[in-house]
């Protein structure tokens, strides 16, 4: 029977420390299949060729073809770190934490993980900042999202400014320092972000730690504390209409962290990140959220285009990815739970860095018993 059957197909690469990103569908699978076109080109010792798995084998199991040391075509199976399939849920869901080396007093941060096995465009999160228990360190930057960029296998930047006199280098892998990767962060669009800079004038731009999936036209709002000091942009309250909100609109785009806002802040505060180290304990952060429903045109059908093109996000640099969502209003919020598949290290060596993976991915409407 075919009538409720889901298929998928397309391609992907295998990653520099194995495995590839999540491969994101409109649907769990329960049987996925890939072909590798370079290793099938090109037959190489202990490259993996194909590789197959139906749900009834179990999460991260697998069949696959190889080729031997000879290199001679071969098969084998695996229990582990095959292929598996996610779902994410209402809140974030978290990698293994790792051990914090040290973090820069610069502008941007640059943090050191030994081997943290990250790609630029994932975001973390960091806690227990502390250089001494207490009294010095980085704690107000701890649980706040950040878009990485990774520089090599032990170190990345983040989109943060911690050379200022408030902040104390952290150095010698201090006890607690510990940074974890969002698997899914941005389960709804555009959202909430935290802001990193805020430049005033007649128009106001904004940078944020994370990427903001705005577009232009997008209304949004400000929620300042009042210690970062440009509480004018507040939404609330509002000095000329009491009890009316303040709002925003994006009028351009310049990147996935950056936009510029029509409010005019010039004579406002200066915005200010130089928080002091006391400070953490409860601490609230300076904010832009999108607000409103329906703010822009939907997403284009053009020639070549999707039939029936899902709204995206841009979560770092130029990338664009499409979200599960059907037909929707590109610039309200939409609902952004990701699931799909992963394709594991044990079918993607990081001897195979760069190759390119062929899939297909189904998901039946019946399942028949023997």
């Amino acid at each position: 029977m075919t009538e409720y059957n889901r298929m998928a197909k397309g391609t992907a690469t295998v990653l520099a420390n194995g495995g590839t990103a999540a491969i994101k569908l409109p649907f769990q699978p329960d049987y996925v299949e890939f072909l590798n076109y370079t290793a099938m080109t090109t037959p190489t010792a202990t490259w993996i060729a194909k590789g197959y798995w139906d749900v009834n084998m179990g999460q991260g199991a697998a069949a696959f073809d190889s080729f031997n040391v000879t290199p001679v075509a071969t098969s084998g199976t695996t229990l582990v770190n095959g292929i598996s399939t996610f779902s994410a849920g209402q809140a974030f869901q978290f990698g293994a934490t790792k051990q914090i080396v040290s973090i820069t007093k610069a502008n941007p941060a640059v943090v050191t993980v030994t081997a943290h096995g990250y790609s630029s465009g994932d975001v973390v999160v960091f806690q227990g900042l502390f250089q001494v228990p207490d009294v010095s360190g980085m704690q107000q930057i701890a649980g706040i999202p950040f878009t990485i960029t990774v520089i090599d296998a032990n170190s990345f930047s983040i989109p943060f400014n911690t050379n200022q006199t408030n902040f104390t280098a952290l150095t010698l892998s201090p006890a607690g320092a510990l940074v974890k990767k969002a698997l899914f962060p941005y389960l709804y669009a555009p959202g909430s972000s935290i802001i990193s800079a805020i430049t005033l004038g007649t128009t106001t731009t904004v940078v944020t730690t994370t990427a903001h999936n705005f577009v232009v036209g997008q209304e949004v709002a400000f929620h300042i504390p009042s210690t970062y000091g440009t509480t004018g942009l507040n939404t609330l309250p509002n000095t000329v209409t009491p009890g009316s909100p303040v709002y925003g609109y994006v009028i351009a785009v310049t990147d996935y962290a950056t936009c510029i806002v029509n409010i005019n802040s010039t004579g406002m505060t200066p915005f200010n990140t130089n928080q002091p180290f006391n400070n953490f304990p409860g601490q609230q952060f300076a904010q832009i959220a999108a607000v409103g429903d329906v703010n822009t045109g939907g997403v284009q059908i053009s020639a070549g285009s999707q039939l029936y093109p899902p709204p995206f996000i841009r979560p770092f640099a130029n990338d664009r990815v499409n979200t599960i969502n059907g037909p929707a209003i590109q610039g309200a919020f939409f609902n952004n739970t990701s699931q799909g598949f992963i394709i594991g290290t044990a079918l993607a060596l990081p001897a195979q860095a760069g190759q390119i993976i062929y899939w297909r991915a189904m998901l039946h409407d019946m399942s028949v018993p023997v």
